[in-house]
């Protein structure tokens, strides 16, 4: 299960559709579809009822989503986390590796 697997996992299953799920992540829906498609042969079975005109999530295809929702929401949390570290260790540091004062020119 890789993390680009399941955000397109989440997306289809938000749009129910392949198409609008590929131009929302600016990828080719190919792209898309392998990413499920690979997704599913993790998971030893299909997420999407693709049987009929509409596109739906099979019962283990709602039962990963929310798990994928949470996966998701952690792999950001902690990107905005190390970016804030970054952006903070950046800093200039004064005295006692306390935040440099800010000055301005008169």
């Amino acid at each position: 299960m890789q993390f680009q697997q399941l955000r397109a996992f989440r997306e289809v299953a938000a749009e129910l559709s392949f198409t609008r799920a590929a131009k929302n992540l600016h990828y080719a829906q190919s792209t898309v579809t392998a990413q499920v498609k690979n997704l599913e042969e993790d998971v030893g079975t299909e997420l999407f009822d693709r049987s009929r005109r509409q596109l739906s999530l099979t019962e283990a295809g709602a039962r990963l989503l929310p798990h994928a929702e949470r996966i998701i929401e952690i792999a950001e949390a902690a990107r905005r986390e190390v970016a804030l570290a970054t952006q903070q260790a950046q800093r200039p540091r004064g005295h006692r590796g306390r935040p440099a004062p800010r000055r301005t020119l008169l």
